[in-house]
């Protein structure tokens, strides 16, 4: 890519401080397909500061004025979805029907949803002789990951461009080129300068400039709960909001109401969806224990079922995962899981027998695994399923519950059963019996999956400050 090895800064493609080099590996191959800029703390400096000159003339623009330039966006984003699509499907490692249809598709649905509800958003009404305003936040640094990209950008660039937000933003470093291109289109669409700024980096580098340095107003986080944490801290001492979307270890309920078989294979594949690397998947599936045998069968002819390949195949259905760290990460759970003396019902450890060489992984079905168990506690991130016994809805609940997370809950049965046991559930969301994606529902989390929510309405609220002008309807 013609812009690899420069940085998007103050409305110009330019060179970084020092050239530092990043090799970008196609997890399918294992081989190098390109390489990457990696700034610096004065590359990082140089945004920040694009970012706050800009931030006094953006956030007194109109709202038709934004709107118009979102839809300028939207219009460029579709044109360029599939090529889009095709960069994460190898940077990441998505089959690539999947990557053009949901991954880059996400990433247009997201400002269409942004566009739609920020067409209604009141950013001024009165309570009784208040006059409430929505002001924009102001900078904001954003820091986002690979197993999404496209999708977790978007979904802070959009509501922060309605509001009148300036920013600047690092994504992940294993899948970086789409983010190039989405700064390509920003350019091509007439953001104003210093609106849009990208840096590529690290976290200990470009990271922890973003989200300590005191011309930052607000840090958008999307990662594990490991780093949310090390950005809180270094937040902390300049009081800016922490918006974080992390980790989770979602429960996958499935009521004596439901039709078991139906639901564990659509828990299967939603789990496994992605190679298991969303931060929302089901990876803890409930089932009552008297049907734990025919839960696990099915669950292992489905795992079975899927196509593990290279992404370019359209008969795929699994991908690599997105890394040699990743992979041995969840290499090791699947040891830990049968060291623990989980059931292994399907997959396993290694590699599938007909591929030598990339970063794929067995669709992998544990049963009769117990809630303790390290592979039921932490998040593994890859296509593993740990399938648990219940005894009652009220024991279902406490399982799925019993976890430092709470991101998303999912529920299979009869709809008024679910409807009632969701509202027990300690999670930001709740889906039931399979609903299509809604990108208008508020998605972020409870307890250590994070603080904050995303998407249509709620994405807006998160990037605007609120000020009462008291007696404003006075004399």
């Amino acid at each position: 890519m013609k812009n690899a090895h420069r940085f998007y800064i103050d409305g110009e493609w330019v060179e970084p401080e020092t050239l530092r080099k990043h090799d970008v590996i196609d997890p399918s191959t294992e081989q190098v397909i390109g390489t990457i800029a990696i700034g610096s703390a004065a590359d990082a400096e140089r945004a920040i500061k694009a970012a706050r000159n800009a931030f006094a003339g953006f956030s007194r623009t109109t709202k038709d004025d934004r709107l118009a330039l979102l839809k300028r966006v939207l219009t460029i984003v579709k044109r360029r979805k599939d090529e889009i699509g095709d960069m994460i499907s190898r940077e990441m490692g998505a089959p690539l029907i999947m990557a053009r249809a949901e991954q880059a598709g996400l990433g247009a649905a997201h400002f269409e949803e942004t566009i739609r509800a920020f067409k209604t958003f009141d950013f001024e009404y009165m309570q009784g002789s208040t006059r409430i305003v929505h002001e924009p936040i102001g900078v904001v640094a954003m820091i986002t990951p690979w197993n999404w990209p496209i999708n977790q950008i978007v979904c802070k660039v959009a509501p922060a461009l309605a509001t009148g937000c300036t920013m600047v933003l690092k994504p992940s470093e294993i899948a970086p080129f789409n983010a190039v291109i989405l700064a390509e289109i920003m350019h091509e669409a007439g953001v104003p300068k210093g609106v849009f700024n990208l840096v590529q980096g690290d976290g200990p580098t470009v990271g922890a400039v973003f989200a300590s340095h005191p011309d930052v107003d607000m840090v958008s986080f999307t990662g594990s709960t490991r780093a949310g944490i090390a950005v809180a801290l270094a937040a902390a001492p300049t009081v800016k909001r922490v918006h974080q979307e992390l980790g989770g270890k979602s429960p996958n309920i499935i009521l004596r109401s439901a039709d078991l078989a139906a639901a564990v294979k659509a828990g299967v594949r939603r789990c496994f969806a992605n190679s298991g690397q969303s931060c929302n998947a089901p990876t803890r599936m409930l089932v009552p224990v008297e049907r734990m045998d025919e839960a696990s069968a099915v669950a292992a002819r489905e795992a079975a079922a899927l196509v593990v390949g290279p992404p370019s195949d359209p008969r795929t259905d699994i991908g690599p995962v997105a890394s040699a760290t990743q992979f041995e990460k969840i290499q090791a759970m699947i040891e830990m899981g049968i060291a623990e003396g989980a059931e292994l019902a399907a997959g396993g450890p290694g590699r599938p027998s007909h591929l030598s060489s990339g970063y794929y992984v067995r669709p992998t079905v544990f049963s009769r695994v117990t809630n303790s168990m390290t592979i039921a506690r932490e998040e593994i991130f890859g296509p593993v399923l740990s399938i648990i016994g219940y005894e009652t809805e009220d024991d279902a609940v406490a399982i799925a519950n019993d976890t430092p997370y709470g991101l998303a809950s999912f529920i299979h049965g009869a709809q008024s059963e679910a409807r009632t046991l969701a509202r027990r559930l300690r999670t930001g969301s709740v889906r039931l019996n399979g609903p299509a994606w809604d990108g208008a529902a508020p998605f972020g989390g409870y307890k250590r999956s994070g603080n904050g929510r995303e998407y249509g309405k709620f994405g807006l609220h998160e990037f605007t400050e609120i000020k009462g002008i008291v007696g404003y309807a006075g004399d």
